[in-house]
């Protein structure tokens, strides 16, 4: 949503249950079914054991949930934004290492979220197995669960690239719908056995991991953790919505899932003594305690909430991977915005490849069941690392003290929920744990592929625009020369002492020269302020030579042409820069000439026989002139694709270096 709603209100806080909790709201649909498969059956699902199997859920939600995200993590906000990647914008500058764990920590959440619409939706879906509305009957037949769990999904990701604005005006009433239910049902059947409400003491929870009957010990961990992977996309959706509705909110919906929770574990409770249920492969108590006359709405309810929960994580994602372009963490990709609100946008690769892994995971894995057991381990290890930057965060308030017991608690405690989860490997987690390595290498070689080259680049390959002033100047005047475009444009940057790369004044004065009125040199500055957008003028002492510094945070779309005619205008109300007047046009009083904008790309070249480099830089420079080829060019990148642009080709130079080998024999008929 637009920044409004970030201001406190009841029409906030209604949209951001509807944006913010689809994830850990919908936990209840499986995670208690969770619990059940790691005692083995229902049967063995026995008092002692849900009611520590509760209290953990409990309180896991209270120590990560609520004290490190809502409490902790929502006071790190970069300019109101949230996320890891906000929070590595905060901190960076402090400690060079802290990008190691930013990268970890968004590949994994990237990754992991994978899982999630593929669990909810199947979660919610199985609950229709066995059931008879009136005349319509389902068997429990999986094939079946499988292909409508498909439809939804496809129809989810077919629809985004229209924008989902009016359809996500409906997520906030549907989301309260859901919670008051999901509470309401809990309460209801918490009645049934009041002795669950023993599971708000930390006595049970810490009990129940060293007793024999639970039979999986410390990995039960894995389970329960399930109930709060949504805390990381909490903090993350925090800039839609603002910290203050979700610290309005957070205690209803917790209140909510607690007794849905606690009423799954009185039903259990009550139960788990029955035969009918012995010859079940599977029982979803979330489903088993409602009453038959409400099944359908219930089903009904739980598939939106899922849907939601859904279209919350693709989203997420979008956001995630646009703020990683801004800090040049990922390469460019094309991005859209398909609604009236700047915070919601499309990126068709990133859209399409979540889609055909979510839809390979439910067919992989099938049953929901098989899912859970795969969930949640990516997502333990972007805890972590929000952690190690949590910390340093904390450590420039100029809190030490805090900052050293946070640190050792959350991780002591994080890395309990990862030993817990590493059972998942092999049950699953592996998926995720390759889908994570995949983002993470292609993050590696982007963001130090860029470092090494420009070191590199920096050595020898840069000259002072200074020094081509008087050239240029005179250049521009030279009629004997024709007019290759009013205003010139290159979009590369210029660092604060005015170097440039050699190849654009060698591009403007050597090859053909270029004659414009106005030549424009356009440096494009990401900022750790997601939605800044200034600009700085230099013009050099000249009238037709500028020097313009677009600052742009890293949530701000860098589509150059909204911003460069403004600027110009603005210049020539200033009287910087003379009236252009063209002599033709269909516009009356016009006085912007011709644009004509130039893009250099880096092509590769024998980067093997750059013998003084090191073999390592030749694999990430290698690598991230590779992923620059693959993905979006710089004129699509721009907004540039409606504009007269040049696209020159140069080599990547990377310094010019004699080799000390080279020995001349002779000169002949040397006069």
């Amino acid at each position: 949503m637009e920044r409004k709603t970030s201001s406190f209100s009841k029409l906030g806080m209604l949209i951001t249950l509807g944006i913010v909790y689809g994830d850990i709201g919908t936990s209840p649909l499986y995670v208690m079914n969770a619990i059940i498969n790691d005692a083995g059956s229902l049967k063995e699902a026995v008092p002692e054991y849900i009611i520590g199997s509760i209290s953990l859920i409990f309180w896991t939600l209270m120590l990560i949930t609520t004290i490190k995200y809502v409490l902790i993590a929502m006071r790190a906000d970069n300019n109101r934004e949230g996320g890891i990647f906000a929070l590595f914008a905060l901190v960076k500058s402090s400690k060079k290492w802290l990008i190691i764990p930013a990268l970890i920590g968004g590949s994994a959440l990237l990754a992991d979220g994978t899982l999630t619409p593929a669990v909810t939706v199947t979660s919610a879906m199985e609950g229709i197995k066995g059931q008879k509305f009136g005349s319509l009957s389902f068997s429990n037949n999986q094939f079946v669960i499988l292909i409508i769990v498909t439809i939804i999904l496809m129809s989810i990701f077919v629809i985004q690239k229209f924008g989902t604005e009016k359809i996500g005006r409906s997520f906030g009433p549907i989301m309260l719908v859901w919670f008051s239910f999901i509470g309401l049902i809990g309460l209801k059947n918490l009645f049934s056995n009041l002795s669950v409400l023993k599971a708000l003491s930390p006595f049970y929870a810490v009990k129940v991991l060293t007793s024999p009957i639970n039979h999986v010990g410390i990995f039960i961990l894995g389970s329960v953790f399930l109930a709060t992977t949504g805390a990381e996309a909490l903090y993350s959706d925090m800039g839609q919505v603002g910290k203050h509705n979700i610290y309005a909110t957070w205690p209803f919906v917790y209140v909510m899932l607690m007794l849905n929770y606690l009423g799954q574990g009185a039903w259990v409770m009550t139960n788990y003594t029955e035969n009918k249920f012995n010859g079940m492969n599977t029982i979803n108590p979330f489903y088993e305690m409602i009453p038959s006359n409400l099944k359908l709405f219930a089903i009904i309810i739980a598939t939106l909430a899922a849907i939601i929960a859904s279209q919350a994580l693709i989203t997420g994602s979008y956001t995630l991977v646009q703020e990683a372009i801004g800090l040049k963490i990922l390469p460019r990709l094309r991005v859209k915005f398909p609604g009236k609100l700047k915070s919601q946008l499309y990126i068709g690769t990133v859209n399409w490849i979540l889609c055909l892994i979510t839809l390979g995971i439910v067919w992989g894995f099938r049953t929901s069941e098989h899912m859970e057991a795969a969930y949640g381990l990516a997502i333990t290890i972007t805890m972590l690392m929000t952690t190690i930057l949590l910390h340093q965060f904390l450590i420039m308030k100029k809190h030490r003290h805090l900052a050293f017991f946070f640190l050792v608690f959350f991780v002591a405690l994080e890395s309990l929920f990862l030993i817990s989860s590493l059972v998942k490997f092999i049950h699953g987690g592996y998926i995720t744990v390759i889908i994570t390595s995949l983002i993470l290498s292609v993050m590696i070689i982007w963001y130090f592929g860029n470092k090494r080259r420009d070191a590199y680049m920096n050595e020898s390959e840069n000259v002072s625009l200074l020094d081509f002033i008087p050239q240029l100047e005179k250049l521009s005047n030279d009629n004997s020369i024709p007019i290759y475009a009013t205003n010139l444009v290159y979009m590369h940057n210029v660092s604060s002492d005015y170097s440039i790369k050699r190849s654009i004044i060698y591009s403007i004065l050597d090859q053909d020269p270029k004659r414009a009125k106005v030549y424009w040199f356009i440096s494009v500055n990401q900022t750790d302020a997601p939605y800044e957008c200034n600009y700085n003028v230099d013009m050099m002492n000249t009238r037709n030579v500028v020097n313009v510094q677009l600052n742009l945070g890293f949530k701000k779309s860098q589509h150059v042409n909204i911003y460069i005619r403004q600027i110009i205008n603005s210049l020539m109300n200033d009287g910087a820069i003379d009236q252009q007047d063209p002599k033709y046009s269909m516009l009356p009083n016009r006085h912007v000439g011709s644009f004509k904008f130039i893009i250099q790309n880096q092509q590769f070249q024998d980067l093997g026989a750059q013998e003084y480099m090191r073999s390592l830089d030749r694999v990430l420079i290698g690598g991230r002139l590779l992923l620059q080829n693959i993905t979006i060019s710089p004129s699509l990148w721009f907004g540039l694709e409606f504009s007269d642009v040049v696209e020159e080709k140069v080599p990547l130079f990377l310094g010019i270096h004699e080799d000390p080998y080279l020995v001349l024999n002779k000169i002949k008929n040397r006069a």
